[in-house]
């Protein structure tokens, strides 16, 4: 126990130094470009200015003669291979320019020596001879805008030039993770709800890190990498970052994407100076988000051979996990949600040795969800997180937080002293559905088919025992849809039964049946209904084995579905017949439900149409004002008009007062 204790001891020490080398490199890293880059600026800005102070003209022999004959030039200084001087004003005002302006004329002295003494002489212009190094000036003119480039790259990179072999091109391989540890992450496993099992598996490594020898008591074998898979948004960052803050050992963060640069080879030298690190640091954590950027099975997925850039950091990444140095106290963590394309290579045991799943939360698990958000905001008493719980089913953690956010910002705008659950059901159906368009302007008949056409869900929804109960319908226009019918389930399925699937397809076709009976038309809103309806029937047929014809056997294929996510056009693996025999029993299903359907609405027509009626005048009807109509009576609630009415009377009482305020 003491040498372990030392181990850990260690460690922090060594992690503790590396925070702080990294925290004094980031400092001058942060201050040193900027000034440096202001300081090139201004000597190249003072550079251009000074070369158009000393802007030179070049002019031809015969060129000089002429100015000089005219008289536009004061003085010449005649050198080894050329002749300098200015104009005069008159020489410029020739020109057509201000100002001075310099020339330079190239001529050869054994040549016009003789000849040009006499000119000048002639021509009373003042001259003397000199030697100039015309040379030197040009040479050093060069010179110089190098040097200073050359001084401002050496300065600007001096940090990475001093970090070791290669210098700067060589930091390209160094890894680019981030570390955190306690005192950094705030997120620790109670603000983790809703994967309880998920926390529980964890536990055991974060466990085994702090008292290692508790495990090898027995001769056990703490896994050396642990997947977390689960749908976008279920918590398997979150849970990394819980395990940071909970942890007191490095925890060494990176992306999969992080991995893969321009330049081939670079992501391997990445994971090797990643693991290199860890190595040192040891017991630590490594965690490497979204893994399937580099971790994709190989074949006909990837782009080439073994020159591949992300074949070639997978290779890395295998040998690292399990290569010949395996008594490292290092552990590798990794989340992806497309679990079904990571190479066999890299999820068998020694590697990944255990996949903890982090499914969609449950019920209780989304109960738990939104009494973690919740503590971040006030909640009115009306607030009912269970019943909010009940109607987010397939929702995820982060869609839980977004609804309580989401509240929150309605109620805000409201200015409510808390949110209350009108807030949370709006929220709900804004996450789900999008915004609802209040102010969309909508045609009488457009508006009539829609009633009519979620009276008929509505109907079937209420009156079929198999099916999830009802708790709201609206007409008012809510992201693509014109309308909606909101069911309420009493509970989380994980099973579907025949009769629970063939409740839906009757649900869907409830629509389109109003449609026809009432408005003497059908429309196009019931796309989405036609969709889901196909697809269920699909899955009753191919997969779960529902079809008394074809009996139970799976026509899904897998390899099909690989084959189209790698852009390969999918194989059936049964015969023409058996398709055909398919799309039959498919339409056989869907032509069952419709029937049924249509039997329902006709026993029920007259209830149909107050339903319809009370959505033209109220535009929202909950479950219980559904019943009501159900058992024939009469609602006695406020209209939208009402309503409108009334927040109009509110706005003109109150707008006297404010010119009295303005006055007093």
């Amino acid at each position: 126990m003491g040498e372990n204790q030392n181990k850990r001891r260690g460690a922090k020490r060594r992690f503790e130094e590396i925070r702080g080398k990294a925290g004094k490199g980031t400092t001058v890293y942060r201050r040193g470009p900027f000034n440096l880059l202001l300081l090139g600026i201004v000597i190249l800005t003072t550079m251009l200015v000074l070369q158009q102070w000393q802007r030179v003209d070049t002019l031809r022999y015969d060129e000089f003669l002429t100015h000089l004959q005219a008289g536009h030039i004061e003085e010449v200084v005649v050198g080894d291979t050329d002749i300098r001087g200015e104009f005069n004003q008159k020489g410029l005002e020739s020109q057509g320019q201000k100002g001075t302006k310099s020339f330079v004329v190239d001529y050869k002295p054994e040549v016009v020596r003789e000849q040009l003494v006499k000119v000048l002489n002639e021509s009373g212009v003042k001259w003397r001879f000199t030697k100039m190094r015309v040379w030197l000036w040009n040479l050093l003119s060069m010179l110089l805008p190098l040097v200073l480039v050359g001084l401002f790259l050496y300065l600007m990179f001096a940090r990475n030039l001093r970090s070791g072999a290669g210098g700067m091109l060589m930091s390209f391989g160094r890894s680019k993770h981030r570390l955190h540890d306690k005192e950094r992450v705030k997120v620790t496993f109670e603000d983790v709800a809703g994967i309880d099992e998920a926390k529980e598996e964890v536990a055991e490594i974060i466990e085994f890190l702090k008292n290692p020898g508790k495990f090898q008591r027995l001769g056990g074998r703490i896994p050396r990498g642990v997947l977390l898979i689960g749908p976008p948004g279920c918590g398997k960052t979150l849970l990394a970052k819980a395990i940071a803050g909970e942890a007191d050992v490095p925890f060494f963060s990176i992306s999969g994407s992080d991995f893969v640069e321009m330049f081939v080879g670079v992501g391997a030298s990445r994971v090797r100076d990643l693991f290199k690190q860890a190595k040192d640091n040891s017991p630590c954590i490594i965690f490497l988000d979204e893994i399937d950027a580099v971790g994709r099975r190989r074949g006909a997925g990837f782009a080439g051979g073994g020159h591949d850039e992300r074949e070639q950091t997978l290779n890395a990444i295998l040998v690292e996990m399990d290569g010949f140095d395996t008594d490292d106290q290092v552990i590798v963590m990794a989340a992806t949600n497309r679990s079904d394309i990571l190479d066999s290579a890299l999820t068998r045991p020694g590697r990944f040795d255990r996949q903890v799943v982090v499914p969609l939360p449950d019920l209780k698990g989304r109960l738990e969800i939104l009494k973690v958000h919740a503590k971040k905001v006030k909640m009115g008493p009306d607030a009912g997180l269970e019943r909010l719980a009940r109607g987010t089913p397939m929702f995820s953690g982060a869609d839980l937080a977004a609804i309580i956010n989401e509240a929150a910002l309605a109620a805000t705008m409201a200015n409510k002293d808390s949110i209350e659950m009108a807030d949370l059901e709006e929220a709900r159906d804004k996450v789900r559905w999008g915004r609802a368009k209040k102010s969309r302007v909508i045609d009488q008949i457009e508006k009539e088919i829609t009633a009519f056409h979620e009276a008929g869900h509505t109907l079937v929804q209420s009156m079929l025992k198999d099916a999830d109960p009802l708790h709201k319908v609206s007409i008012i226009p809510r992201g693509p849809m014109g309308g909606a019918t909101f069911a309420l389930p009493e509970k989380d399925r994980t099973l579907f039964t025949k009769r629970y699937c063939m409740a839906l397809l009757q649900v869907c076709f409830g629509g389109r049946i109003a449609e026809e009976m009432f408005c003497e038309d059908i429309s196009s809103g019931a796309q989405f209904d036609i969709q889901q309806a196909t697809r269920i029937a699909k899955q009753m047929v191919l997969t779960w084995g529902m079809s008394e014809q074809l009996g139970l056997v799976s026509y899904e294929s897998e390899a099909a579905f690989q084959d189209m996510y790698y852009g390969l056009p999918g194989e059936k693996e049964y015969s023409e017949k058996t398709a055909e025999t398919i799309d039959a029993e498919v339409k056989r299903i869907t032509d069952e439900a419709y029937d049924k359907s249509r039997e329902l609405i006709e026993r029920n027509r007259d209830k149909l149409e107050r339903i319809a009626k009370a959505l033209l005048k109220y535009e929202t009807l909950d479950a219980d004002d559904v019943k009501v109509i159900l058992e024939g009576g009469s609602l006695d609630k406020p209209t939208v008009t009402d309503l409108l009415a009334a927040e109009q009377a509110k706005d003109k009482k109150t707008a006297p007062d404010k010119p009295a305020e303005k006055q007093q």
